[in-house]
């Protein structure tokens, strides 16, 4: 007989147990990616959701289930990167609010549970399809309430839904055909079935299961972001981070306001820079760059308990997980700032260099997560911001981001590459209308055209084309237009495919595999062939890209 019933501190192991067999098998998710480009990142992205969902976890003593679920939703909807991690995160959001009031829960409550996931995340995607790991989810919550109802024991329950997910994984190229056309199943859908099956495994251990932690030989990109500091310069050099459980009201210190967040936040504002302080269910996120530690955790503690303190020095360390391009001083206040995500730092130094306040360095393969869009957003000196994706796996992290600010006025523009969001910098003014500025961005975007150069790392059929590995792609506004075998044809037939509409503007950005002179050689060809156009040539030292080439 297995469990009839499940308490937080089993939930608990089987969140850290899905959360290690994602990290397992994050090459084998990546490797799924439809389109055959070295830039696969589902099982990286939700393995680090997942990851960041059970620390808070386990960071609970004593609690019942409907606090697990609680924490792990909060952990997962700060954690999530990518698009694979923000629905995630709203499986995790809706299981624990299917869960809440909960101490243990038998399996109809775990079938409730999952069907309110489902729910939460087909709402969270405007427009939802199927094939896709949402169908994967809606199977668990299906399969769960199809057997919850004549079987007690848990055990049998999950291995059930697993069985019937898998079934309904294999169908998936059925319900989509860019699925079916490269021979691969759903990545998102397999990484959900991959964690519960972590999870029923480590239902079945005995003792405690320990979170693995994700390394660069299986996934991680150990260095996020290099910041252009000077780190003399650093004027608060201490980075502080800490987790702040609330005490009841009638127990902080007398004489200090019952609203902790508005009261730390302004007192954090007076000794320091890039602030985040985010409340939920009685636990407080602050981050903050000060130059004396003690006197934000001293004013915490006022408010309660302190957990999880981590201070690092910046003028050491300054090129970190949550490392940002930014002024190395202080800005001025502005009416509205810009936050923009590349990857690369040619094409980060551009976008400051076109006055965004902050560049987050991610794109394909390293997305940012939710949380350093916050900070990054934060760390902005203006009341409202916008925030540029500039990749069509970043657009829903930005939006989540937007959601968590509760300080700030934040608009996202869904800027779906580089190009776009170079156009948006262009035409982006404070001394307009909001409103304006932001028709003003979205008519420059959408007036631009993006081709991509990169090496096929598999052989597959797509888009009517044979694809060999190792042969040079040319993907243009997202779909392969050309597949040549060598670099310099590739760049020119992309070149001549983008300029067959009489566009008269073309910029091209060099990165790995594309040196300076290669570019100037490409550019000296459109010259020749198209004597119209204007061509300007930058160093953009994108990974996996030999080029980005932007017309419009």
């Amino acid at each position: 007989m297995g469990h009839i019933s499940m308490d937080g501190t089993l939930l608990r192991k089987m969140i850290i147990g899905g959360a290690n067999e994602l990290i397992r098998n994050i090459t084998p998710l990546n490797a799924l990616n439809v389109f055959p480009v070295p830039d696969g990142d589902t099982g990286t992205n939700m393995s680090h959701t997942v990851q960041a969902a059970a620390r808070e976890a386990a960071k609970l003593s004593n609690p019942n289930i409907a606090d697990i679920a609680k924490a792990a939703s909060n952990g997962a909807l700060r954690g999530a990167r990518g698009n694979s991690g923000v629905i995630l995160s709203q499986l995790f959001r809706g299981f624990a609010k299917g869960l809440e009031g909960k101490s243990t829960a038998k399996a109809e409550d775990l079938a409730a549970a999952l069907a309110k996931s489902s729910e939460m995340a087909y709402k969270a995607v405007m427009k939802p399809k199927e094939g896709t790991m949402l169908t994967i989810g809606r199977a668990f919550a299906e399969a769960a309430h199809e057997i919850a109802f004549d079987q007690d024991d848990i055990d049998t329950c999950l291995t059930f839904v697993i069985e019937r997910a898998n079934l309904v994984l294999a169908k998936t190229p059925d319900m989509l055909p860019a699925l079916k056309e490269a021979g691969v199943v759903d990545s998102g859908g397999m990484g959900l079935i991959c964690f519960l099956q972590g999870a029923l495994d480590a239902m079945r251990t005995k003792g405690d299961v320990e979170l693995l932690e994700i390394t660069a030989q299986n996934g991680e990109n150990t260095i996020v972001g290099a910041a252009v500091i000077d780190p003399s310069a650093i004027t608060f050099p201490y980075c502080t981070e800490f987790l702040l459980e609330l005490a009841a009201p009638d127990k902080r210190t007398r004489g200090h306001s019952a609203d902790a967040e508005a009261t730390l936040k302004s007192y954090l504002m007076s000794i320091g820079d890039s602030i985040v302080v985010i409340e939920d269910a009685g636990l407080v996120k602050v981050h903050v760059h000060t130059g004396d530690p003690g006197k934000a955790l001293q004013k915490a503690l006022q408010f309660g308990e302190l957990h999880d303190i981590k201070i690092d020095n910046m003028r050491e360390q300054h090129t970190g997980m949550l490392d940002f391009s930014a002024q190395s001083k202080p800005a001025p206040p502005k009416p509205v700032g810009v936050v923009a995500v590349a990857s690369g730092t040619g094409l980060r130094d551009l976008f400051i260099g076109l006055g965004a306040d902050v560049c987050i360095e991610g794109g394909q393969s390293m997305n940012p997560s939710t949380e350093d869009i916050v900070q990054a957003i934060a760390m902005v000196n203006a009341e409202r911001v916008i925030v540029l994706p500039n990749n069509k796996n970043i657009v829903l992290t930005a939006q989540q981001a937007a959601k968590l600010t509760k300080d700030k006025e934040v608009h996202v523009v869904a800027t779906l590459s580089v190009p776009q969001g170079m156009a948006c910098m262009v035409v982006n003014s404070d001394t307009i209308p909001l409103e304006d500025n932001l028709a003003g961005m979205k008519e420059a975007m959408e007036s631009v055209h993006c081709g991509q150069i990169t090496q096929a790392v598999r052989d597959t059929v797509m888009d009517g084309f044979t694809i060999v590995e190792g042969d040079i792609l040319c993907i243009y506004d997202g779909d392969i237009a050309l597949v040549e075998k060598s670099l310099i044809s590739a760049s020119r037939a992309l070149a001549d495919h983008m300029l067959e509409k009489g566009s008269d503007m073309v910029t091209i950005y060099h990165g790995e595999g594309a040196n300076e002179k290669l570019a100037n050689a490409l550019a000296e060809y459109i010259i020749k062939k198209h004597p119209h156009c204007e061509v300007e040539v930058y160093e953009g030292k994108q990974p996996l890209y030999s080029y980005i080439i932007s017309v419009e």
